[in-house]
């Protein structure tokens, strides 16, 4: 047929079959032209909805939806996390799309019915846990979005939803109807004129889609939030701060600056805190995924509120006072302040300052200054983790401290809160009581060994010497800067000032002296133990016997002698074995010492410094370390300290979260830093006079 319609080259086609032909060209044109808009039509509407999608996704983001509807480890948005609530335990539902037991059945309708006023799509009322009354602010655009990112955009998953676990009466649903009746505003966000855009944005964001209130805004006798935006009479409680699930959700108004906010909310952590308890969540999961835009946004929001009820008022646009890093005055003369330099120096220094982008500062940390000491509990009896986050991505621990007793946790609380919590009152032991009777914590060490409480020595009759020695241990470079050549103190070995199991503590060892030293070759006593210390760890000069320091060091370690006798066996005692089977691989172990030593010990082995020039965490190889001489500087001395005792923070072990690494990677790192250049030690020549010299001695 076609081929009629089409002239032999050269040769005009009769008029009517012209005709027709031109009609159909024209007519096969426009099909091709209407096809071809047809598909541009198909392809921008695809785009527009793979944009609606992602538009969607972001906005989960925003409300933070895995958090409350996935289970560790469980399936993205699948549900069954259980949320405590004071009237029971509820389980959160499956809200992938698959029909039978997710949303999958649900309209676009059903589901801003369910988001705006708690009504689920067969009709039964949802608990305020699920937050409704904020996300009734969001926009119909948001909305939309979102339900075509739930439904489009994840897989569905079959999992069947857990029933709630609610007391009577309260697993009576009809009375939320008249809950809703008294408390739930289904107005969408109203932007104020008199407000930029930013602020608006930030606005939004925090009362709607963020729902911040949630957590952080008091609750009346019904469990509502007292106000759901700054506005109006009670405007003043939003944000300002309530205790939940025994963690203290801190007021948020005009708390830093717009810049320190936008930092913790991305990184997890800024200059006064770090992320703990459920907000470690909400930044891993939710607000370090923000756009800077609207970090920005939502920062400038909280930081135009003004003191809430429970804060301390200040004049309008004033800066709150920052509580400067110190060294309290109590620190070595109570008990609050001994047992703080024992269990919490390490990390938060002896000033309260923790250390840079690694361990929290105390000084001006709201959840110090807090009336409310909840969180500070919470965390000792618990313990916690920072928030992986792009920013931070290397997650460090703070081991449960449970198997202190109630009177030692409110001691060293108080003390806290005395030397850096802006006039934050005590911390009564009755409260840690109540506080360990809900939340049960657990400890799993079936270690033997008797940890020294240093807080036990000011009951002694020589407990200035005994604190003196302690010191000496603590701060040897300062207070002994003529016999210490290196950057090292005491306990860079002997961690806690010698009271850690496998981190070579004082307990018992006086009772073993006089003793026989391989390394001199003959008997020595404890001050000739000491003196090698000094001349090898410390790459200094040996301390006089009869001096003070001398004998307030012994008195110490006496004192950490307790019942030993010499033929006792301590457990805990040195830094354990290593397999010295194991074949060490320095290029493996130079790996090992960049991914999980360097933060601490500087890239290049220098160690750390504050930002006042001070060292915090010793070199490990240089001028400023231990010379060859020093235990450490052999590769399986080194590897079994390194097995139990680095890094710190890796995990929730007492009371360092020490240790971790296998025992092939301690030998690695062991032979990687040990073999480093580091100052030579002249009497090497005098060492191993008798005995076999071990295989990996530096000389």
């Amino acid at each position: 047929m076609f081929k009629r319609l089409i002239p032999a080259e050269g040769k005009r086609p009769a008029s009517s079959a012209g005709r027709r032909g031109k009609a159909l060209r024209q007519g096969l044109g426009a099909i091709l032209l209407f096809g071809s808009a047809l598909l541009g039509m198909i392809g921008q509407a695809v785009a527009s909805s793979d944009a609606q999608v992602e538009r969607g996704r972001y906005l989960a983001r925003l409300g933070d939806c895995v958090a409350c509807h996935t289970t560790d480890k469980g399936t993205e948005m699948a549900g069954g996390r259980a949320l405590e609530t004071p009237f029971g335990k509820l389980y959160s539902t499956n809200i992938t799309p698959d029909r039978d037991t997710g949303i999958g059945n649900y309209s676009f309708e059903q589901f801003d019915r369910a988001m705006r006023k708690g009504i689920a799509a067969d009709g039964h009322k949802l608990y305020p846990a699920m937050p409704y009354p904020s996300y009734a602010k969001m926009t119909g655009e948001d909305m939309q979005a979102l339900y075509a990112y739930l439904m489009r955009g994840l897989s569905p998953v079959k999992q069947a939803n857990k029933p709630d676990e609610m007391h009577w009466p309260f697993s009576m649903r009809w009375a939320l109807a008249i809950w809703n009746w008294l408390f739930l505003d289904e107005t969408p966000f109203q932007p104020n004129a008199s407000k930029d855009e930013t602020w608006n944005r930030g606005a939004y964001l925090v009362q709607g889609l963020g729902h911040c209130g949630a957590c952080h805004t008091p609750r009346g006798l019904f469990f509502q939030e007292k106000a759901m935006s700054d506005a109006g009479a009670k405007g003043n409680y939003f944000l300002a701060g309530e205790t939940v699930e025994s963690w203290r959700a801190l007021s948020l108004r005009n708390l830093w600056t717009v810049e320190d906010t936008v930092l913790f909310l991305k990184s997890g952590r800024n200059r006064f805190a770090t992320a703990s308890g459920n907000m470690t969540e909400v930044i891993t999961h939710s607000t370090q995924h923000f756009k800077e835009s609207d970090l920005t946004a939502v920062a400038t929001y909280l930081k135009s509120l003004p003191p809430g009820p429970y804060d301390k008022p200040m004049p309008a646009g004033a800066a709150k006072p920052m509580v400067a890093a110190h060294v309290p005055d109590t620190l070595f003369t109570t008990r609050g302040g001994l047992g703080y330099i024992q269990f919490c120096g390490d990390c938060h220094r002896a000033d309260g300052g923790g250390v840079d982008k690694i361990f929290p500062t105390l000084a001006g940390n709201p959840t110090v200054m807090s009336k409310d000491a909840s969180t500070l509990i919470h965390i000792m009896l618990t313990g916690g983790q920072t928030a992986p986050t792009a920013t931070h991505p290397r997650v460090f621990a703070m081991p449960a401290f449970a198997r202190l007793s109630d009177d030692e946790l409110a001691e060293i609380l108080s003390f806290v809160r005395a030397s850096w919590g802006d006039g934050a009152p005590v911390v009564e032991k009755s409260l840690v009581t109540r506080m360990r009777a809900e939340l049960d914590p657990k400890t799993t060490d079936s270690s033997k060994f008797e940890t020294p409480r240093l807080a036990d020595m000011l009951k002694a009759a020589n407990a200035d010497q005994l604190v003196r020695g302690m010191r000496l241990n603590l701060e040897t470079k300062d207070l002994l800067p003529g016999h210490v050549g290196d950057q090292l103190n005491c306990t860079s070995c002997h961690l806690n000032a010698g009271t850690v199991a496998d981190g070579s503590p004082y307990v018992g060892v006086s009772a073993f002296f006089p003793s026989y030293a391989p390394r001199a070759g003959r008997m020595i006593v404890l001050e000739d133990r000491i003196n090698g210390c000094f001349k090898r760890s410390m790459n200094g000069k040996p301390l006089p016997k009869d001096s003070p320091e001398m004998k307030a060091m012994v008195a110490y370690f006496d004192w950490m002698k307790g019942e030993t006798k010499p033929e006792d066996k301590v457990p805990g005692r040195g830094v354990g074995k290593i397999d010295r089977s194991l074949k060490p691989d320095s290029e493996n172990g130079k790996k090992v010492y960049a991914e999980q030593c360097a933060i601490c010990h500087g890239e290049n082995g220098e160690g750390l410094r504050n930002a006042a020039g001070k060292m915090v965490y010793p070199p490990l190889w240089g001028d400023e370390s231990f010379n060859i001489g020093a235990g450490m500087a052999r590769t399986y001395t080194a590897a079994a300290f390194v097995k139990r005792n680095m890094p710190i923070g890796f995990h929730g072990k007492f009371p360092l979260g020490q240790g971790g690494l296998s025992d092939q990677e301690a030998v690695d790192v062991a032979e990687y830093f040990s073999h480093q250049p580091r100052p030579d030690f002249p009497e090497k020549v005098n060492d191993w006079p008798k005995d076999p010299k071990p295989a990996d001695a530096r000389y």
